[in-house]
């Protein structure tokens, strides 16, 4: 894994080597083509423990769809690792059929999805669908969609989290969105994707170095630094305008931006007053409040779901490690112990989980705490990991690795046990951020 070396500190990455690569952008193989760069495939590893089996039959009109919705609600569930695919093959069904359930659970399922897919003679698409619980012999209900070719695989994913819904009694992630950092020849660009790292769009494209995306509460707008006025400054950016506003560009670096949950602050990284130490400013800008004095480098802050705290990273005590201030300023207390080399926090939504990445041996590994009893699983087994990111249920995580000699995003279930690749296409991808839960 290579890195380029980003003039003007940041974080750690700079003043203690290996350390904070949240800040540092990887130099990705150049592609002769951005979208392609942009495309994933799905691999599904690992074996669950407590996986619902479901089949997905083939929809009807589907050999006619420009996109498999069949194919893609079922990859969707497995990714998430609450379902395994049971399967479907040789049965012709629709939204409309009254399945044979009892062929169903002799092929071991305990839902089945099935519908259809019927092209418009104004070019849209009629999408329907249907969900049976297959061991209680119920309907479970089911939707239709009037969309364009554009919209047919966020479609598939809305088909995805209404399963996922009506089957575990949570909300689904499937139609949220990521974010990411790509490099590409001299070219840095800011991607959004579906959360299966499809259907990516260039947010913006720039020579100079983007990087610390981070979306808004909202999911309309994502703050990052860029280093096109030859230094790091912050910006806030609407993903539908590509309009964007200027946040923080005071005399040093400016970095590391992290979002309240309320969505009216953000919390960087100044060296404005010497060293590189926490603020909090407003959202629209204006003159960011010091949170501490503090000897050491603080950075890659991020806020608790109840927007009353801060993590953070410092060396403060003679190694990196994660603590913890009030939201409102104050004194700093130590969440990290196990190791000497903890970064890049991320806060589950729901509270109850911390991911980081710790240093073991040489390798970084992603790891997750239980605030609840304080016990910490290393949950992965490459050594490269970086930048985790919850989704919005708390249930998966994204983050970027090496895997197989290749740069790629994966995510992976709390305990370890399922993990998802998203590999690129030509080329590498950097700096994962999950958007939050989108309107239905």
């Amino acid at each position: 894994m290579t890195i380029d070396r980003i003039p003007n500190t940041l974080s750690f990455r700079t003043a203690l080597p290996q350390l904070s690569r949240r800040h540092a952008v990887a130099a990705l193989a150049a592609s002769s083509s951005l979208s392609a760069l942009a495309q994933f495939r799905v691999e599904i590893t690992g074996v669950g423990l407590t996986q619902l089996p479901i089949a997905i039959a083939p929809f009807r009109g589907e050999p006619q769809s420009p996109q498999k919705i069949s194919a893609i609600v079922q990859a969707d569930l497995e990714r998430s690792g609450r379902f395994l695919g049971v399967d479907a093959s040789g049965v012709a069904l629709d939204e409309s059929s009254r399945p044979d359930l009892s062929l169903w659970r002799q092929r071991k399922a305990d839902a089945l999805t099935s519908g259809s897919i019927t092209r418009l003679a104004d070019g849209r698409f009629d999408v329907r669908f249907r969900l049976w619980d297959v061991v209680k012999a119920q309907d479970l209900g089911g939707q239709s969609f009037v969309v364009t070719q554009a919209d047919l695989r966020l479609v598939a994913h809305r088909i995805a989290d209404f399963v996922y819904e009506k089957l575990t009694g949570e909300r689904g992630i499937f139609s949220t969105r990521i974010a990411y950092v790509t490099k590409a020849g001299s070219r840095y660009s800011l991607w959004v994707a579906d959360a299966d790292g499809e259907n990516a769009q260039s947010a913006l494209s720039s020579p100079e170095p983007i990087i610390s995306p981070a979306w808004a509460p909202t999911g309309t707008q994502l703050a990052y630094v860029s280093f096109e006025s030859r230094k790091p400054v912050v910006y806030v950016h609407d993903v539908a305008t590509g309009r964007r506003r200027l946040i923080a560009n005071f005399r040093g670096s400016n970095s590391a931006p992290a979002w309240s949950p309320d969505g009216r602050t953000l919390a960087v990284t100044l060296s404005r007053d010497g060293g590189s130490q926490l603020y909090t400013i407003d959202a629209n800008g204006g003159e960011p409040r010091r949170l501490m004095q503090s000897s050491g480098i603080d950075t890659e802050p991020v806020f608790s779901s109840d927007g009353r705290s801060i993590y953070f990273v410092s060396d403060r005590g003679g190694s990196p490690q994660v603590y913890r201030v009030a939201a409102s300023g104050g004194g700093a207390e130590r969440v990290t112990f196990n190791g000497s080399y903890n970064i890049s926090p991320s806060i589950s939504p729901d509270g109850q989980w911390l991911a980081y990445i710790s240093r073991v041996g040489g390798a970084y590994k992603l790891h997750v705490m239980d605030f609840k009893s304080g016990s910490v699983t290393a949950v992965t087994d490459t050594s490269a990991d970086e930048n985790p990111s919850f989704a919005p249920n708390s249930r998966l995580i994204v983050y970027a690795t090496q895997q197989q000699g290749r740069e790629a995003l994966m995510t992976t279930t709390l305990d370890g046990k399922i993990k998802a690749r998203l590999a690129g296409q030509g080329g590498d991808i950097r700096e994962p951020d999950w958007g939050p839960f989108q309107n239905k």
